[in-house]
């Protein structure tokens, strides 16, 4: 008699743990997906949809920055490559003479491309 109430104390512990494990495993998934929409949310709101070259290059370095800290900060690498390579836009407007019109309109239609693909990942 004694062993059988043993042997339900411990079925009864074996149950919450794994109870435990599932409700754990719940939370870490709802705090991947907040940070997916959080990164998310704060890179388009990063993206220069309409880009003023005066300030364009002053503020790719900070943008670059900031994109890729979102990247190593999301758990998810679709997610983290799209950040990525719109960091790499970025980067490449400090690189380039960025007051030509036409640099400007490639560079335009190029972090538009990054965005898109960006949007993809976060839907």
């Amino acid at each position: 008699m004694k062993r059988l109430g043993i042997a339900a104390l411990l079925a009864a512990a074996g149950l919450a743990l794994a109870g435990c494990s599932e409700v754990t495993n719940a939370v870490d998934q709802t705090n991947k997906a907040a940070t997916k929409v959080s990164a998310c949310a704060e890179a388009l709101s990063l993206a220069d949809l309409n880009p003023d070259p005066a300030t364009l290059q002053e503020r790719a370095a900070d943008k670059e920055k900031r994109l890729r800290e979102l990247a190593n900060s999301v758990g998810e690498q679709n997610v983290a490559t799209a950040l990525t390579g719109m960091a790499d836009s970025y980067l490449q407007v400090q690189k380039e003479n960025i007051q030509d019109a036409g640099k400007v309109a490639d560079w335009t239609k190029r972090n538009l491309e990054q965005l898109e693909a960006l949007r993809k990942v976060c839907a």
